[in-house]
C-alpha cells in the first residue's frame, strides 16, 4: 500500500509514461511540475496556451521546446480549455490539467454536452492528504455545492477508487458531521446514517463506512475511546467525507496552511482524471497531483 507521496512518485515511475493535457499552461509553476514530470521520466506534456510565454520559459529554464508539444492558443483561457478537451477526446490525452485559467472555465470545456467528457457519472473532487502515518483522502472541496444523498454516495465511491489505485483494499471511511448523533433536523446526520446503513447492508462495497461521525471520532481512537463510543472505523479513518462545499473547501485549505501537509487533487467521474490543483499551488503540488492523476488512470 502506497503510504506517502514519496511511495507514489516512486510507483508511478514505474508504469507507462502518460500524456497530459494542460490547459492554459502559460503560468510557471505548471510550467516547472510539467519539465519535472518530464525529467522524473513519468509524463509527456502537452502544453496548449500562449506559445510565446511557454517558449520564454522553457528557454529561460534550459529546456528544449522540441521535449513538448505546445499548441498556441494564445491568451485566451477558454480557447485553451476547449482545445485541451479536444485533444483528450482525440485519444492524445490521458489526463487533463489546469494551468492558470480557472476551474470554472476548465470545467465549462469538460462538461460541454456534445464537445466535452462526461460519462454520465457524478464527478467529483478527491483530496489526497499525507498526514505522518498514512495517505487520507478528502471529498468533496472543489465540486459538488451542497451534495444530495446520491451525490454523497458518489462522493465516497469516488474516494474509495482513490484509495484503491493506491493499494488501500478496504478503506475506512467517516461521513463527517459535528456529531455522532441522528438529529432529523440535520439532514447531513440523516445522510451519514444511511449510507453507513447501505454500507453494512452490501449496498456500497469495497469499503468500511461509518456515520455520523465528528472529526475527532474519524481520526481519534483516544476520543472514541473517552466518549465510549464504538465504530467500525475505529478513529482510524482513510477517508474523510464532509457534509458540504464549505466544509471541504474550509478543511483542505487549513490542511495546507496550518498543518503544512503536502496534498494532491484528482477530480473523478469523467472520461479521465482532471486536475484542478489551485492556481495559487506550487510546482511540487503540482508534480503530486499529475502523479495522483496517472495511478488513477
Amino acid at each position: 500500500m502506497i503510504n506517502n507521496f514519496e511511495q507514489l512518485l516512486a510507483q508511478v515511475k514505474l508504469l507507462e509514461n502518460k500524456n497530459i493535457v494542460i490547459a492554459a499552461a502559460h503560468t510557471d509553476s505548471v510550467l516547472e511540475a510539467a519539465i519535472m514530470a518530464k525529467n522524473e521520466n513519468f509524463a509527456e506534456s502537452i502544453l496548449v496556451g500562449d506559445s510565446t510565454y511557454i517558449g520564454e520559459y522553457l528557454n529561460k529554464a534550459k529546456v528544449s521546446p522540441d521535449h513538448f508539444r505546445i499548441v498556441d492558443t494564445g491568451n485566451d483561457l477558454a480557447l485553451a480549455a476547449q482545445t485541451a478537451v479536444k485533444i483528450v477526446r482525440s485519444g492524445e490525452g490521458h489526463l487533463i490539467m489546469k494551468g492558470i485559467c480557472d476551474t470554472s472555465t476548465l470545467l465549462k470545456a469538460v462538461l460541454d454536452k456534445e464537445k466535452g467528457l462526461r460519462t454520465g457519472n457524478i464527478m467529483s473532487d478527491v483530496l489526497v492528504f499525507e498526514t505522518p502515518e498514512k495517505l487520507v483522502m478528502m471529498g468533496d472541496g472543489g465540486f459538488i455545492p451542497l451534495p444530495d444523498i446520491n451525490e454523497k454516495i458518489s462522493i465516497l465511491k469516488n474516494c474509495v477508487k482513490v484509495a484503491h489505485s493506491l493499494g488501500n483494499k478496504t478503506p475506512k471511511a467517516a461521513m463527517l458531521t459535528h456529531t455522532e448523533k441522528v438529529n432529523s433536523r440535520i439532514q447531513s446526520t440523516v445522510d451519514a446514517a444511511k449510507i453507513a446503513e447501505m454500507n453494512r447492508e452490501g449496498l456500497i462495497d469495497g469499503c468500511i463506512v461509518d456515520g455520523p461521525l465528528a472529526l475527532d471520532n474519524a481520526i481519534s481512537a483516544e476520543a472514541l475511546r473517552i466518549k465510549g463510543i464504538s465504530s467500525p472505523v475505529e478513529g482510524n479513518a482513510d477517508i474523510l467525507v464532509v457534509p458540504n462545499i464549505e466544509a471541504g473547501n474550509i478543511f483542505g485549505k487549513c490542511l495546507i496552511y496550518y498543518c503544512r501537509y503536502p496534498v494532491a487533487h484528482v477530480v473523478l467521474g469523467a472520461r479521465v482524471p482532471i486536475l484542478i490543483a489551485s492556481r495559487a499551488a506550487d510546482a511540487e503540488t503540482k508534480l503530486r497531483t499529475i502523479a495522483l492523476g496517472i495511478i488513477c488512470s
